[in-house]
């Protein structure tokens, strides 16, 4: 069993379009599959890669809908749609994400969700392990609570941005990764607005951290994958790839 692989399941940002779901990846390592990002249409395309009856977690880096809506067609298929898992999934989100999933059914008790899934609320510096992978969660930069992580296994380091402005947390959280999968959603920073990173910032925290390879994804509507790839590769210097659908890789 390879020791750390990565599935890209959706990519777009703030929407999903034809053949491209929002945020959304297949992590695994040490025997664990992680579903990192919830976003509109990546359930459907995490079905192509493994059970989600079989998920060993789900991690959300924050609850804006793009990286976290499809959380709910989950409980649709695990409590009414015979994808019911042997065990409660746990759920790595920043807190209040288990009160606005039930609000979808217009209830303050979450307790109903318990049988699924099990929310544990992430904070800056939160770690888990589930058997050979260990996950880090660091608080980021963004305009709401939002957390990058970083996933460790067999001595190979992945480190996954979220959504997030520049900040030092993200270098730390890329330190001497293996591959660094960074959001290049902007085109250029408007005056007093830093939540999102542009292709040079993304190239620019990876040059800083040491990493091995730099994967750009989550570019929005103000850019093309391959204008970001291209600007954040002149300013990493190193290995530069892009995130597309279906694509999967060892780390």
């Amino acid at each position: 069993m390879p020791p750390l692989s990565l599935t890209v399941l959706g990519t777009a940002s703030p929407h999903p379009v034809p053949g491209r779901p929002c945020s959304g990846y297949l992590l695994r390592g040490g025997g664990a599959e992680v579903w990192v990002d919830a976003g509109p249409g990546t359930f459907a395309e995490l079905q192509r890669h493994t059970n989600p009856a079989r998920l060993t977690a789900i991690w959300l880096s924050h609850l804006h809908a793009d990286h976290s809506a499809d959380l709910l067609a989950a409980l649709y298929a695990f409590a009414w749609g015979g994808l019911t898992p042997p065990a409660p999934i746990p759920v790595y989100a920043p807190p209040g994400a288990a009160h606005r999933l039930a609000g979808f059914f217009g209830r303050a008790d979450v307790r109903f969700l318990s049988g699924v899934l099990d929310f544990q609320p992430l904070y800056d510096g939160h770690e888990v392990r589930h058997w050979n992978l260990r996950l880090v969660s660091r608080a980021v930069v963004h305009d709401v609570e939002s957390y990058g992580l970083r996933a460790e296994c067999a001595g190979r380091v992945f480190a996954y941005s979220g959504d997030s402005g520049p900040c030092a947390a993200l270098v730390e959280l890329a330190a001497e990764s293996d591959v660094f999968l960074c959001e290049a959603d902007i085109d250029r920073h408007h005056e007093g607005e830093q939540v999102h990173l542009t292709p040079e910032d993304a190239g620019d925290i990876a040059r800083k951290a040491g990493v091995r390879e730099l994967i750009v994804t989550h570019v929005g509507p103000t850019l093309t994958r391959d204008v970001a790839t291209a600007r954040a590769a002149v300013a990493f210097a190193g290995r530069t790839s892009t995130a597309f659908e279906g694509a999967a890789r060892l780390v």
